[in-house]
């Protein structure tokens, strides 16, 4: 679905992804590892648009779109999450998701004028998904709480419904797990594995969180100092002295 093709990233002198070459396939839900700093959330943010490589490509369902922007790759169903829930605070939950669907009529000043039952109707319809949105999640006691009021991990609830309100096909989850309570992380994973199986989202997730990952991954990159160190499934990549020695600064024998 994704091949990401001699990846490299320079801020100056600083090179904080070093070609970086490795494909993510459809239906997948694919782990991103390593230590901090190891260069997984500019990764990310070359993915979805946010930065664009020194150099490489990137091939999304077999188009060239290194050079698209981030609202390109978004209308194509390349959609992200963010480590630090990036919420609209002073509206409500329901607002929030009712905000995401693009090119709605009502955004137009004319369409309220000449169209107005038009907007309605579409409005409704948003809603509508907004609301069911809700319900999956098992949100709607919080629907018109002001979004900047909930939990931490109520926000990366909202922040994976706001995807499903797009024609989401592959979804970047930086950090899902972060600052979420156990109860809520045990939610949070039944519905990825739920929107993976069911309608078909393909993930990519970082994550530092091991149990979710095994839990979730099948397979797992890990970066290390900008670099892919190794791919695999989680236990070969658990396994390897090189992953040790990047998350620990030692190797196996030192560690023995």
């Amino acid at each position: 679905m994704l091949e990401c093709n001699d990846i490299t990233m320079h801020f100056g002198v600083f090179c904080a992804v070093r070609g970086c070459t490795f494909s993510i396939t459809r239906g997948e839900i694919t782990g991103l590892i390593g230590p901090n700093g190891a260069g997984k959330t500019t990764m990310f943010n070359l993915i979805a648009g946010a930065f664009k490589c020194t150099s490489g490509q990137f091939i999304y369902e077999g188009e060239d779109v290194t050079r698209l922007s981030t609202d390109q790759r978004f209308h194509k169903g390349l959609v992200r999450t963010f480590q630090i829930p990036h919420e609209f605070q002073h509206l409500t939950v329901v607002e929030n998701l009712m905000m995401v669907p693009p090119r709605q009529l009502g955004e137009g000043l004319l369409n309220n004028w000449i169209s107005p039952r038009r907007v309605a109707r579409q409005e409704a319809e948003t809603y509508r998904r907004a609301w069911e949105t809700l319900k999956f999640l098992e949100l709607t006691h919080v629907a018109y709480e002001r979004a900047g009021r909930l939990s931490g991990g109520q926000k990366k609830l909202l922040e994976l419904g706001r995807t499903m309100m797009t024609d989401a096909k592959l979804v970047l989850l930086d950090e899902p797990a972060a600052g979420v309570n156990r109860t809520l992380l045990r939610k949070l994973e039944e519905k990825i594995q739920f929107l993976n199986k069911d309608r078909g989202y393909t993930f990519v997730l970082i994550e530092h969180d091991m149990e979710m990952i095994q839990k979730l991954c099948g397979p797992i990159f890990c970066m290390a100092e900008g670099a892919v160190l190794i791919q695999g499934d989680f236990n070969t990549v658990r396994s390897d002295p090189r992953v040790l020695e990047a998350y620990l600064g030692e190797t196996v024998g030192d560690a023995i």
